[in-house]
């Protein structure tokens, strides 16, 4: 009888999971900011009412999302981990990733996009960042290996960020790809991560390049970076609510009608801040293309300067955690316009392959890696309390450039 008769609770999951499916796709799209239960209820065939019987508030039902999106990645984590070898670990921790983006493009249900968790309200926040948590510690024994303790706490803790970053990256780049090339795509991220840029013999050694000289030198360019400088460090730090326009003019100590002197609405202000982000990288690829040697030492050379301009007077740059507050056709044009910093340096990395002085690796898939290992560098200061900003190239620029796992 039983066999025959769906419980009540089996109804009742299966109606949440179905919910949580359809908030997680356009949660994905909207962000936090743009989730309503009333998209969500159309979605699935519910009255609002009904949904709310699931969960109460937009909030909570982010937060479910978000949380079983952590589950999962950690489930995979754990078999990864059953490697005996930190590069086994790695492999299959690709593996299963990418296996989990490759189901979703052919229609099964999605990973939530884990960059807006600084949106949640702070009552839901609290237990989704704690699981969070589990996960990251989790990540961080990939690196538990005799050949690794020379591993100090601080380096593994940076290595496993940037890491992650990779991974939730990915979903920005991948979609350029045919889901039935995602395995080639694995063995090349395996193959950056694990070996690096640089070509055999090659040292690390990169041309300084001076901070002074991305600042703004007009009188009126340097008022508006200040602006847009507090503005970033918030928004990075309490996500795109909690950045509230009170809070950027009080960092600022100016009143609201300054700060809608300088934008016409907050979504103006996160644009404003990306292109100050991407305007910053620009004239780092610039000045390193200047740099005499070879490309090995130019790109090297940017990604130091980058890291340590993370942790300058100066930074940090805005994080793309920051895109899912934007509206959607907003976003895919500063997606764009980090592609495009991107694609320089693929160009740099391709000539690098050309001339010998980089490895042969795919520079599309590279440049997006670096891309991503250089924005997550604004987080470090809060992963590892007390680098500093001439410690930033060794601690974060460096295992991408020369292997997640080299000394």
């Amino acid at each position: 009888m039983q066999r025959m008769m769906a419980r009540p609770t089996d109804r009742f999951e299966r109606k949440r999971a179905a919910i949580l499916d359809a908030a997680t796709v356009l949660l994905n799209a909207r962000g936090v900011k743009g989730l309503t239960l009333g998209d969500v209820a159309a979605a699935v065939g519910l009255s609002t009412t009904s949904v709310t019987y699931y969960f109460k508030r937009k909030d909570d039902l982010a937060a479910a999302c978000m949380a079983r999106g952590i589950e999962a990645i950690d489930a995979m984590v754990q078999g990864a981990l059953k490697a005996p070898t930190p590069e086994e670990r790695l492999h299959i921790l690709l593996d299963l990733y990418l296996e989990r983006v490759r189901q979703t493009a052919r229609g099964a249900p999605p990973l939530p996009v884990l960059s807006d968790l600084r949106a949640l309200s702070p009552p839901v926040f609290e237990p989704v960042f704690q699981t969070f948590m589990v996960l990251f510690r989790r990540v961080r024994q990939v690196f538990d290996a005799p050949e690794l303790d020379w591993l100090s706490r601080g380096r593994r803790t940076a290595r496993t960020h940037l890491l992650l970053e990779q991974l939730f990256w990915a979903a920005a780049w991948l979609p350029k790809y045919d889901p039935e090339d995602y395995p080639r795509i694995r063995e090349r991220m395996f193959d950056t991560l694990v070996g690096g840029l640089a070509a055999e013999g090659a040292v690390w050694a990169p041309a300084p390049i001076a901070l002074a000289e991305l600042a703004p030198q007009d009188r009126q360019e340097i008022g508006r970076e200040t602006f847009l400088l507090a503005a970033t460090r918030l928004i990075n730090t309490s996500g795109y609510r909690g950045a509230s326009v009170d809070k950027i003019s009080a960092a600022l100590n100016v009143t609201k009608g300054s700060f809608y002197h300088h934008n016409d609405a907050k979504d103006d202000l996160v644009v404003s801040c990306f292109e100050r982000t991407f305007e910053v990288m620009r004239r780092v690829q610039r000045l390193a293309m200047e740099l005499p040697g070879d490309q090995w030492t130019r790109i090297s050379s940017a990604a130091a300067t980058l890291a340590e301009f993370q942790l300058s007077e100066h930074g940090p740059l805005l994080r793309t955690s920051a895109l899912s507050a934007l509206p959607e056709t907003i976003r895919h044009k500063m997606v764009g316009r980090s592609n495009r910093v991107s694609d320089r340096f693929a160009s740099m990395i391709s000539d690098g392959i050309a001339e010998g002085s980089i490895r042969p690796v795919d520079p599309f898939i590279a440049a997006q890696m670096l891309n991503a290992t250089l924005n997550a560098g604004a987080e470090l200061g809060a992963w590892v309390p007390g680098v500093t900003q001439k410690q930033a190239p060794a601690v974060f620029a460096r295992p991408l450039l020369m292997g997640l796992f080299e000394r």
